[in-house]
């Protein structure tokens, strides 16, 4: 683990996505944090040692999801497959399948194995696993705050956890999409899905892969602006500031469905400037705590007494 000292510094953005904004002065005590995020090593020791059983490996319960066809409670996970032409960016069905079997042990379901993806970031984790391993390692998960101060390495206000440029001198600095999302790959960076942790230079802080790779889980519920820049003082930075309420946390889309949503952070392998532009600290993303994905892995904090 890293430890970082804790400080004052701007949280979110005005630029890009609404729900990042406002920008504002946060605080946040000092804490340690993961290197790098879970890795499939990692969580293996985990299941073996408490015989965990994720979330994607467990059929629904018809009960949490009325209306849903019962041909579709399987056990599964969502797994990223490339169509094999342009599609409309409106459609996530064009590019996401519902896999029976996906989970972390077969990332690309049924045949799949983790064999030589020892080093990768563990996927298909749903929120409970992700709080699970960090119990079980006398962790917690980051809030968003936190977070967010890990990955700007105290580069203020910079577009990047590096920087301004997405691409400086054409290197890529993380596991990110280049090219046409979701069918054109040009693969600059090497990699199509995951890359093994450090594959990346660590920001100036000494930490791996905050941006790009897979998103992170946080233990904030999400909301769709910042509850501690709205609801504070606007004399004073919010110190250690939590996301907002359960019940403010429901999908509007949805509202048969009352599932609470986390903050994800750090965009993924799939973010590309054409689709996602968030493989940036300020961004932030609404995940569903019962949803995993082949894109969604986590790290950990130890916040000090």
């Amino acid at each position: 683990m890293v430890r970082l000292e804790g400080g004052t510094y701007w949280m979110g953005s005005d630029g890009h996505y609404p729900e990042e904004a406002p920008a504002h002065k946060v605080t946040v005590d000092g804490f340690w944090i993961d290197e790098t995020p879970v890795t499939n090593r990692q969580f293996r020791r985990f299941v073996e040692e408490t015989g965990h059983v994720t979330f994607a490996e467990i059929a629904p319960d018809p009960a949490d999801y009325p209306g849903a066809l019962p041909e579709m409670l399987y056990a599964a996970s969502l797994v990223f497959q490339p169509p094999e032409r342009r599609v409309s960016l409106g459609d996530i069905g064009q590019w996401w399948d519902f896999r029976r079997d996906a989970n972390w042990r077969q990332p690309l379901g049924t045949g799949s194995g983790i064999d030589d993806l020892e080093d990768h970031p563990v996927v298909h984790v749903a929120y409970e696993d992700a709080l699970a391993y960090a119990q079980w390692a006398g962790k917690e998960l980051p809030t968003e705050a936190e977070w967010e101060f890990a990955a700007r390495g105290g580069l203020d206000r910079a577009e990047y956890a590096w920087g301004d440029e997405l691409i400086p001198d054409g290197i890529p600095l993380a596991n990110t999409w280049q090219g046409e999302f979701p069918n054109e790959n040009t693969l600059l960076d090497g990699y199509l899905r995951t890359s093994p942790v450090s594959t990346y230079p660590a920001n100036p802080y000494g930490i791996y892969d905050m941006i790009g790779n897979v998103w992170e889980w946080t233990a904030d519920y999400y909301s769709d602006n910042h509850v501690a820049a709205t609801g504070g003082k606007p004399c004073c930075a919010p110190r250690n500031p939590l996301g907002g309420a359960r019940e403010n946390s429901y999908d509007p889309a949805m509202p048969q469905i009352r599932i609470p949503r986390k903050v994800l952070k750090g965009g993924s392998h799939l973010c590309a400037p054409n689709y996602c532009y968030r493989y940036r600290p300020a961004a932030r993303h609404a995940q569903p705590i019962d949803t995993s994905t082949s894109h969604v892995g986590f790290r950990c904090v130890v916040r000090q007494a």
